[in-house]
């Protein structure tokens, strides 16, 4: 009996590879002849990093840059592909948990240090770079970031804008000008990964769908959301592409605006660009169970996340697939076309170790 074990990170409670360790355990307990396949996995933001590297015999440097509210981070980026390749977690430079809840404002956060990483990266001489959008505490387009790659803006004044670009800045900007770019950027790719489909501005954007889980108030999201518009329209004219409706773009708040304008740069669902990574599919063919799991299953699982991407490749494979979920919430019913049945761990946070080994154990009682 072969089980494949692919799930995400437990928000708040385990990454993916403590996770699928754990349902393993519980399996072995349950059902000790089976074969199990540990293959952990990300959607693009945190842990993608470290699923690629380990998938394929990466490395990991260190590097100092400035965190979403001024204060300095250490950052890990990962090489892959003989270095020639960066993977960058926007979330462990520019993202909310580094910051405390009452702290957590889009209207004064910003990429920069995400610029700075992205800088050593290209200056140490990768050809691409990887990028997972998730987890982030900013809504400031990518402007930030761009600073330390070397843009200028200017404001109504025709004046430099000194202080790090943040979401609240945005409106203020009358003209930018790129004189200080990396030398070897023109050369690098960039590949974008992100886990939703939503569009940098309107209703369904950055800032109406996303400020308010980073802190924004009402009146926050409407500076937001005109700060967003003027920056994509200030890009589109620049790059004579349009940008505020393109799918993906509200990811991260709007952060891949400007690289898709003025970079060599493509947005990809970062579920499939992790799967290429680990050869899910293959797996998942020669498997007779596959087991995913994320900390909720929602409407929101089919929809570029993990549960959704493994179950469609268990379903195409004719293999049957169970998720172990932390809880569930509304549209759950979309899931089970693709799951053949859900389990709950409803349990606290700090239990979820335990609870993930008796759950694995139940499944395979259950299910042989």
């Amino acid at each position: 009996m072969r089980i494949v074990v692919a799930p995400d990170s437990f928000k708040d409670a385990l990454d993916a590879p403590s996770v699928a360790r754990a349902i393993a355990r519980g399996i072995e307990a349950g059902h000790s002849d089976c074969e199990i396949i540990l293959i952990p996995m990300a959607d693009g933001g945190e842990g993608m990093r470290d699923v690629m590297v380990d998938a394929r015999g990466g490395q990991r440097r260190l590097v100092k840059a400035t965190g979403p509210l001024g204060d300095p981070v250490e950052v890990v980026v990962g090489l892959i592909q003989h270095a020639s390749t960066a993977v960058i977690e926007l979330a462990s430079v520019s993202g909310y948990s580094l910051i405390s809840k009452e702290r957590r404002d889009p209207l004064k956060t910003t990429t920069y240090g995400l610029g700075e990483v992205i800088r050593i990266a290209v200056e140490s001489g990768v050809e691409e770079i990887i990028l997972g959008l998730g987890g982030s505490a900013t809504v400031d387009g990518g402007a930030g970031m761009m600073q330390a790659l070397g843009m200028t803006f200017l404001d109504e004044s025709g004046r430099p804008m000194r202080s790090h670009m943040s979401g609240g800045e945005l409106h203020r900007i009358r003209q930018l000008v790129w004189d200080n770019p990396p030398d070897e950027l023109r050369h690098t790719q960039f590949t974008i990964a992100c886990d939703v489909l939503n569009p940098a501005c309107g209703p369904n954007g950055a800032a109406a769908v996303f400020a308010p889980q980073k802190g924004a108030d009402a009146a926050g999201v409407r500076l937001l959301e005109k700060g967003l518009m003027h920056w994509a329209q200030l890009l589109e004219k620049v790059s004579g592409r349009p940008l505020q409706q393109e799918p993906g773009t509200g990811a991260a708040g709007g952060v891949a605006l400007p690289l898709l304008a003025l970079t060599s740069a493509t947005l990809v669902p970062g579920v499939d660009l992790v799967a290429d990574s680990v050869h899910l599919a293959n797996a998942i063919g020669d498997a007779d169970l596959v087991i995913t799991g994320e900390g909720c299953l929602d409407g929101q699982s089919m929809m570029g996340k993990v549960v959704g991407a493994v179950g469609r490749m268990a379903k195409t494979a004719d293999v049957p697939c169970v998720a172990i979920v932390g809880k569930t919430g509304p549209g759950v019913e979309a899931c089970l076309e693709f799951i053949k049945q859900s389990y709950t761990l409803e349990c606290p946070l700090e239990e979820t170790p335990s609870r993930l080994v008796e759950v694995g154990k139940r499944v395979v009682h259950e299910l042989f």
